[in-house]
């Protein structure tokens, strides 16, 4: 079933903007990379007069690897270091898809690099591979601590593929993630102990240690410090929980300084609640209101045991905040006409953004049933005020909804190809809208997503 709220005649729908300057930042920060690959390659090519025979070619094909394996694992650290510059240019689900990238290549160029390795050496000394394998870990430097450090990164990329997300929680994820931090630090000493292209090499060396100690110092102070010192200057606590549909419930909170957070509509924290079983994980959620020098707001849908003890919390209950983070905001707009497709508490950054957006904006809200729609009555007094169009969608009763298709969605928004659309919703409903507006002709870089998944 699908209803439609129409507020008045909007006086700024006319308003031309201006193409917003795109950040180089993304671009230059690829470029890095793949320079930085460039020069271990070179390394390599400066260190080696000559490749002869079967295990030469095996020895330097396990040596390529290593050193790549080595550069990718400060790359991807560096990647989740949620430094600000990326973060907020880039965009949080942007540097999550080149970590999971960057995550598949490290373990297959890791994993390629033993078995290279190993065959390289054992046809080098003629020996067997069982021999070879064991002499090297059990004799060779710092190789026995490299080889755990081998095993925990091959663990945390098989629990990082999709199938064995679906079947944990985001929590246990994510502090299974922190195993990637103790599997490098343990394969770091191998690499300076055992790599040809670093013993006696000083350079090389001090190249190696300015990486890892630049890309741990960036961890440090934006993962570690900055939520510490932020907690301690802002003082959050909770002052209110209030359901919104069932399931859903608004966190207020109140602090001091919260305008020096920098929070804009669009945008989430993570947040750590210090309450008895919530203390010790920090989860994402989106501000659903404009933030105040005072006062900020989550609204959040259970959907585990962290999220549905939300409702649950006391007021007074004490809050650290990580963030601002992700590029799901306003800097995004290309066009004068937006479209915000939201899927059931995916309304949450959408309705900051349906608040401050400036222009002609269009809303559709799509959930299973009409006592759903969360923040209904919100968005309704928006669209009154600034003169927008809401299209609520609901799948119940049966045979009535508007398809989420190229054609159901051009029924609602005509010349939606000229729209930029933020979209955020659970997986599956932002696939198919995305293929649904891909068909309809808007294009991709004017698709802007807020993704759930983790």
């Amino acid at each position: 079933m699908t209803s439609t709220f129409t507020g008045a005649p909007y006086a700024g729908a006319g308003i031309r903007h201006r193409r917003p300057r795109r950040s180089p930042v993304p671009l230059v920060a690829q470029l890095l990379i793949w320079a930085g690959a460039a020069g271990v390659l070179g390394l390599w090519w400066s260190d080696t007069t000559a490749v002869v025979g079967p295990a030469g070619w095996l020895t330097g094909a396990g040596r390529i690897t290593g050193l790549l394996a080595g550069y990718a694992c400060a790359v991807l650290l560096a990647l989740m270091a949620r430094t600000p510059l990326l973060d907020h240019t880039v965009g949080t689900d942007r540097l999550a898809r080149w970590h999971a990238l960057g995550g598949r290549c490290t373990v297959s160029l890791a994993l390629a690099h033993t078995l290279l390795i190993i065959w390289g050496y054992a046809l080098t000394s003629h020996t067997g591979v069982v021999s070879q394998t064991s002499t090297l870990v059990l004799h060779y430097p710092d190789l026995l601590k490299g080889t755990i450090g081998f095993l925990l990164l091959v663990a945390t990329g098989v629990l990082s593929a999709r199938a064995a997300r679906r079947r944990m929680s985001y929590e246990t994820w994510h502090y299974l993630h922190f195993a990637t931090y103790l599997a490098v630090f343990l394969a770091f000493g191998h690499q300076l102990s055992n790599g040809a292209d670093f013993v006696g090499n000083r350079p090389a060396q001090a190249a190696w240690y300015a990486l890892y100690v630049g890309v741990a110092a960036l961890l440090a102070w934006y993962r570690f410090a900055v939520p510490v010192r932020r907690g301690l200057r802002h003082r959050m606590r909770v002052a209110a929980v209030h359901q919104e549909a069932p399931g859903v419930v608004s966190v207020h909170l109140t602090g001091e300084h919260l305008d020096e957070l920098g929070g804009e509509p669009g945008q989430f924290l993570r947040w750590r609640f210090l309450a008895r079983g919530l203390w010790w994980t920090a989860n994402p959620y989106s501000l659903s209101a404009p933030a105040h020098p005072r006062h900020l707001r989550i609204t959040v849908k259970s959907a585990g045991t962290h999220s549905a003890a939300l409702a649950h919390l006391a007021p007074g209950t004490r809050v650290w905040a990580e963030g601002p983070y992700g590029g799901f905001t306003a800097d995004r707009r290309t066009a004068a006409k937006v479209l915000l497709l939201a899927g059931g508490v995916g309304i949450t950054p959408l309705r900051a953004l349906f608040e401050t957006l400036p222009g002609q904006v269009t809303l559709v809200h799509r959930a299973r049933r009409d006592a759903d729609l969360a923040l209904r009555a919100e968005i309704d007094a928006i669209a009154a005020r600034r003169g927008a169009v809401v299209h609520y969608v609901v799948d119940e009763p049966a045979g009535h909804a508007s398809p989420l298709t190229a054609a159901g969605l051009s029924d609602l928004v005509p010349d939606l190809a000229s729209h930029d659309v933020y979209l955020c919703g659970p997986p599956g409903m932002a696939r198919a809208a995305t293929a649904a507006l891909r068909e309809a002709g808007v294009p991709a870089r004017r698709i802007h997503h807020a993704s759930f998944a983790f």
